[in-house]
């Protein structure tokens, strides 16, 4: 469990530290107050006015401390939330809770964390403090082990919270030194990196040293205001600089107090900024600033060209920026992006309202993301659906914002733009903010019509995944009355699928394959892949079920083609699933992993945290009826971290619980009450990285006899056995022989030692000996 990276919506640490943390300063006494007050009080707030540094600095004391967090150290971007009453479901997302129930989002919360101990950072408080405060609040009294650390320009007023101050940098005293370097203040440390970054051959020497360190003073120690200040030196000199700042903060020393002097400072030296650009770029900015969270390219050059604009112009605008501090770059797996901190961004917005074209603004952005989420369901289902899927993730913070602007216009814009993103909704950690977008906008009065139609089975569908049957139905009802009245292929289809969805869930495979089977008509004469291919998954589901094995396979190899004439993955991998299960009931096990494995590597990619539950699931049956018993509680450990971060077990396929009960009391009858649950809780320890390889067969050994890795094999004892044999080079009669069984018998333990290594010839089986031999320091059968 690692923490999370400064501008994921829900992405953990990995390898790298976000640029607040890796270019950090001094604040040595800082940290360690800031430890010490969080080994005393379960909620910290780190206080100050914007720029101070509380961000860094409560990032820097996040990182220090993971190793004492064993569940997590999390953090809650709240500068991105302009809805306070999304403040819990921007929580779940962040701490990478997949939660798929229809629970109330703060229960998702409280039950998720009330046995973990977990830091969790909430920066950024501010502009959402009241509803921070209850969460938090809410949070401390249910999960006794948790932390909070908080950052705010204010106290947020929480029972048992303690405040940290946060200074500015310390501020340079005495003389100037012949050796600067040995006794630099931070402030004078950050100046210098920030100047190397805009002059590589700028050092701090005895005759500048003076002249930085009056900078420094000039402003206030605060590092933001460094930053933008530094800047200047592509077209300044160090005196030239001093100078300036002398005439701009002139007046502001006769400030009431040392915090609204820095307020002052920061404001001043910001204006200062907007001054040096040039009118174009101050056109820019402000535009810049009704965007949510990051930006790219090519959504400003769709949104901000034409207030006084051209888009021919925005590259070198947004260059010019950069370079000016003012927009930051940073790189994505999506592409290289940008954004505006915080108080750059409040200052642009005040910026916008003043000219006017706020209205025109929001109204282009509108429909700029209205227009993206149709576009990304149009091509979801084909060879771009991953990179969609990610950019949707990405853009998210603007989605939203785009639905709050739909939804103050009109009901139907929003349930639209919602439907558009049911794909999001599932795929991502947002399923019960999807589903509150189309319940608000179903709620409002609005004629009849497709949207409206599409809207209620959408709502309904994520009802059923959330485990919400009594809704759904209700919805589906009012959704294919619509259908009929209006002749809507689509709806019909979809209203068909969902149904029998519920009829599998109240036991009626019957009446469900006539729905699967009405859904596959709609879908076809609707010219509809993706619905065509998700009935006929759950087709082969229910045809599976009842034992109906040709009527299964039949389904399933129709979806696959479907999907491979498109070159789609996500809804393949589903059917893909539903084919394994069928061919471990047929008997087929090596053919069933190779088809579960195969669907949890697309699952894992795509982030789908039900799909990865359910390819595991079946890995986990087919290991039980193969006894294989040890694996099979393992991956049994695995899943409940699963089914825990989602809420319930094999959510929306709940008529397979039954091969999970079997699953589960076979092994524990096999191995033991004691040897189960010490199999299980060596699955739930591993780490998601690890689970994943263990589940495909894919762990790297170690290097010594000692290993879990080296001791781990996918066989039984007979197949290991067996496998030493042949590499004895013994033929089948002859280890039938020699272990007093069946030559057929021996046959049927070879395929299963091929399916289970990937293996396609014995010669492969007789190396995988040989080097397992080697790792633990035997001699290898058959050696010398």
């Amino acid at each position: 469990m690692t923490i999370a990276t400064l501008r994921a919506s829900a992405q953990t640490y990995a390898g790298g530290l976000p640029a607040e943390v890796t270019s950090f300063i001094g604040r040595r006494h800082e940290v360690a107050a800031v430890k010490r007050l969080l080994s005393e009080a379960r909620m910290v707030t780190l206080t100050g006015p914007g720029g101070v540094g509380k961000t860094r600095l409560a990032l820097r004391v996040a990182t220090d401390l993971r190793r004492a967090f064993p569940d997590g150290v999390w953090l809650v971007e709240l500068a991105e939330l302009d809805n306070p009453a999304l403040l819990p479901q921007a929580t779940i997302a962040a701490l990478r809770i997949q939660s798929h129930s229809a629970r109330p989002p703060l229960q998702v919360l409280t039950e998720h964390l009330r046995e973990r101990r977990a830091l969790v950072v909430l920066d950024n408080c501010e502009h959402v403090l009241d509803q921070t405060t209850m969460l938090a609040q809410a949070l401390l009294r249910c999960a006794p082990d948790l932390r909070i650390l908080a950052t705010s320009r204010q106290p947020l007023g929480a029972v048992g919270e303690q405040a940290f101050p946060v200074p500015t940098l310390p501020l340079p005293g005495g003389d100037p030194q012949p050796d600067p370097a040995p006794l630099m203040s931070d402030a004078v440390r950050l100046f210098a990196e920030r100047a190397a970054a805009v002059l590589p051959d700028f050092t701090v020497t005895s005759e500048n040293q003076g002249m930085i360190e009056q900078i420094c003073r000039r402003l206030d120690g605060l590092p933001l205001g460094i930053e933008l200040a530094v800047v200047r030196l592509r077209v300044l000199s160090i005196h030239q600089l001093l100078d300036r700042l002398d005439d701009l903060f002139g007046l502001l020393s006769a400030g009431p107090s040392a915090t609204v002097s820095r307020h002052r400072t920061l404001r001043a030296l910001i204006d200062w900024s907007h001054g040096l650009c040039t009118e174009h770029e101050r056109l820019l900015w402000a535009s810049l600033s009704v965007f949510t969270g990051s930006l790219d390219l090519e959504a400003v050059e769709a949104i901000c060209a034409g207030a006084g604009i051209t888009r021919d112009e925005i590259l070198d605008l947004m260059i010019g920026l950069v370079e000016k501090s003012v927009l930051i770059r940073e790189e994505h797996p999506y592409g290289v992006r940008f954004r505006l901190l915080d108080t750059i961004r409040q200052y642009g917005r005040e910026r916008l309202v003043a000219s006017g074209q706020e209205l025109e603004l929001k109204r282009r952005y509108r429909d700029y993301y209205r227009r993206l989420s149709r576009e990304a369901q149009a091509q979801l289902f084909g060879p771009a659906q991953a990179e969609l899927l990610t950019r949707l993730r990405v853009e998210h913070p603007n989605l939203r914002t785009a639905l709050e602007y739909c939804q103050a216009e009109r009901a139907g814009l929003c349930i639209d733009m919602a439907s558009d993103l049911l794909d999001h909704w599932i795929t991502s950690s947002h399923l019960g903010e999807g589903r509150d977008w189309l319940e608000q906008g179903l709620a409002q009065p609005a004629a009849r019509s497709e949207v409206r139609a599409r809207a209620l089975w959408a709502c309904g569908s994520l009802a059923i995944i959330q485990g919400d049957q009594a809704s759904a139905v209700g919805l589906l009802a009012k959704s294919r009355t619509l259908g009929e009245k209006l002749g809507l292929e689509p709806v019909l289809g979809y209203v068909a699928l969902y149904s029998g969805m519920v009829a599998m869930h109240a036991g009626d495979t019957e009446s469900a394959i006539k729905f699967f089977e009405e859904a596959v008509t709609h879908h076809r004469a609707g010219g509809d892949p993706a619905g065509e291919v998700q009935a006929l998954t759950w087709l082969c589901l229910a045809h599976s079920f009842l034992g109906r094995s040709e009527g299964a396979v039949a389904a399933a190899e129709e979806g696959i083609a479907v999907c491979d004439a498109h070159g789609e993955s996500w809804h393949r991998a589903y059917t893909t699933t539903a084919l394994g299960i069928e061919r471990w009931l047929q008997g087929d096990v090596r053919c069933a992993t190779a088809l579960e494995q195969e669907s949890l590597r697309v699952f894992h990619s795509l982030d789908d945290s039900v799909g990865v539950g359910l390819t595991i699931e079946a890995l986990a049956w087919i290991a039980a009826s193969q006894e294989e018993y040890a694996r099979a509680g393992a991956l049994l450990g695995v899943l409940r971290n699963v089914w825990d971060a989602i809420g319930t077990p094999l959510l929306g396929f709940g008529h397979l619980v039954r091969y999970h009960d079997e699953c589960e009391a076979r092994t524990r009858d096999a191995l033991g009450e004691q040897s189960f649950q010490t199999a299980v809780k060596r699955g739930a320890r591993r780490s998601t990285d690890q689970a994943l390889a263990y589940a495909l067969m894919e762990e790297a050994p170690s290097h010594g006899p000692s290993g879990e890795a080296a001791q781990y094999t996918p066989l039984t004892p007979r197949e290991t056995e067996i496998a030493q044999l042949l590499a004895r080079g013994m033929r089948n009669k002859e280890i039938a022989a020699a272990l007093v069984i069946a030559q057929r018998t021996v046959e049927g333990h070879i395929e299963h030692i091929l399916c289970k290594l990937g293996f396609n010839s014995r010669t492969q089986i007789i190396g995988w000996v040989a080097e397992q031999a080697r790792l633990t320091g035997e001699r290898p059968p058959g050696g010398e």
